[in-house]
């Protein structure tokens, strides 16, 4: 049987998301943005939280835990080993090709530093989801705040060997302003412009903008791109190393 995915908007701009086994009945929050909003889905979707799988540290994915903990005390948290300690409170500390089983579905831990040095993603390979937190987003990816740029590239490029079914879940509804900064470092690239269009749309209509697929990230999103010769010069760097262009990426975005 599937697992079903339930995903709501959170704090600010980020995204709460359940994952639920129905034949075994084991929920998990990816991260924990906000206790109350999270206690809020699993009461409305009828679901008993049995784990918390953390990709990274920042206090707008782990503040809930708590209050999620206070009312099911025997949730286990899971979180990468090399944040484990500044988390507190994990039951099992993760990292490269580790397994995380909810019910009888299992979760690869990617490690993906660069936002973190120490964050990871989960890949439900045989479900074709994953839950990449702050390092990949739609037409965009996290800040760089913890390890050199080519880390961060590392990190994006083993997430675009994935599966282009793969759909791809993120922290954040940070679309749009990617969209917008996207066209301006690739803009001829017409399915990037449809998709912006798209994305306006719909949140016109106050729709969330994910899933995503990896196809689609692929296809559209400029730091996966950064070895295409279009994007190359669209930042006048032809021909350059694809960690060097994506370092001129990230820091333009970051004075967008």
């Amino acid at each position: 049987m599937s697992l079903q995915i339930y995903q709501f908007a959170c704090l600010k701009d980020n995204f709460g998301v359940l994952v639920h086994d129905p034949g075994s009945g084991a929920t998990a929050s990816i991260d924990a943005p906000d206790g109350e909003a999270v206690l809020a889905a699993l009461a409305l979707k009828g679901w008993n939280l049995t784990d918390i799988l953390v990709t990274h540290r920042h206090s707008d994915h782990i503040d809930g835990i708590a209050a999620l903990r206070a009312r099911f005390p025997k949730v286990r948290v899971v979180a990468p080993a090399k944040e484990a300690s500044q988390i507190g409170g994990v039951d099992r500390a993760v990292g490269e090709g580790d397994i995380v089983a909810i019910g009888p579905c299992g979760a690869k831990v990617i490690e993906t530093p660069g936002h973190t040095a120490g964050h990871v993603a989960y890949w439900f390979e045989e479900q074709d989801l994953l839950f990449a937190g702050d390092t990949l987003f739609a037409m965009g990816c996290g800040r760089v705040f913890e390890t050199p740029m080519n880390v961060m590239w590392n990190s994006l490029m083993k997430l675009a060997q994935l599966p282009g079914e793969t759909q791809l879940y993120c922290g954040h509804e940070y679309t749009l302003a990617n969209g917008t900064f996207a066209v301006t470092v690739d803009p001829d690239n017409d399915l990037l412009r449809s998709r912006l269009a798209e994305v306006e749309a719909l949140r016109a209509r106050g729709q969330a903008t994910l899933p995503s697929t990896i196809a689609l990230e692929l296809a559209t999103n400029p730091f996966l791109r950064a070895e295409e010769p279009n994007v190359q010069r669209a930042v006048g760097m032809a021909g350059a190393d694809p960690a060097a262009v994506f370092a001129e990426l990230r820091a333009r975005k970051n004075k967008a």
